[in-house]
């Protein structure tokens, strides 16, 4: 189980405590993007903690690593890899040219491969996920909060999905409580964001994989309401 971990933390970044409950409770890795940096005790917790990673096409003297690679209950080998977009983000290496340098490192432990494209743009995201086709297992979006029905597997194998979701609050502006958001856009002055707390829901993806190629056989979208009664 992997999850996108950067705001598990009132909302923006992930605290030290925040990434050690979701990792002892489940989940394998977790992956981030550009909200990783706001906690600053996260700056040794992710040099000494590998199931925790950045974005890869970050600079190489960025704490932390990219990838990591992990073993199922299986006994499979699975590569994670987390990729940060570069339009109307931040600058940074480009996350295509990246892919592929970090993929012929981990193609020669496994097969089987896992992307985080942490991105604004949609199409940036798809475009990746079409020049990766056939060289990953699966190329899942973060970053934007909003999930898409757009889940498929593309031609040459490699499973796709725009955005993954958000597990939070819909009752919400992307997480936020939706009377602050819309009075920041109204008034175009700064808040401090809260996070709002109905209607929470689960989100995600369920890929699966052919082990010997992997090649993804399919992807299912989640979608989980956690407060059923509130919506």
């Amino acid at each position: 189980m992997v999850a996108n971990g950067e705001n598990a933390s009132g909302g923006i970044g992930i605290s030290v405590k925040g990434a050690d409950e979701l990792l002892t409770n489940g989940i394998q890795v977790l992956t981030s993007g550009n909200h990783i940096w706001k906690k600053k005790e996260i700056l040794s917790y992710i040099q000494q903690n590998p199931d925790l990673i950045r974005p890869a096409n970050y600079p190489a003297e960025t704490p932390g690593n990219g990838s990591v690679i992990k073993e199922t209950r299986s006994g499979h080998l699975v590569g994670i890899l987390n990729l940060l977009g570069r339009t109307f983000m931040e600058a940074v290496d480009c996350p295509f040219r990246r892919s592929l340098e970090e993929r012929e490192r981990l193609i020669k432990e496994t097969p089987i491969i896992l992307v985080d494209i942490h991105a604004e743009a949609t199409s940036e995201k798809v475009a990746l996920g079409w020049f990766l086709d056939g060289k990953v297992s699966a190329v899942l979006g973060t970053h934007t909060h909003i999930q898409t029905s757009d889940e498929r597997v593309l031609p040459q194998g490699t499973a796709y999905m725009t955005d993954v979701g958000m597990t939070g609050p819909t009752d919400s502006v992307i997480g936020i409580r939706k009377e602050l958001a819309i009075d920041r856009f109204l008034t175009q002055m700064p808040h401090k964001f809260e996070v709002a707390k109905r209607a929470l829901v689960l989100e995600g993806a369920l890929v699966s994989i052919d082990p010997e190629t992997g090649r993804a056989t399919g992807i299912t979208r989640i979608r989980e309401k956690m407060d059923p009664g509130s919506e």
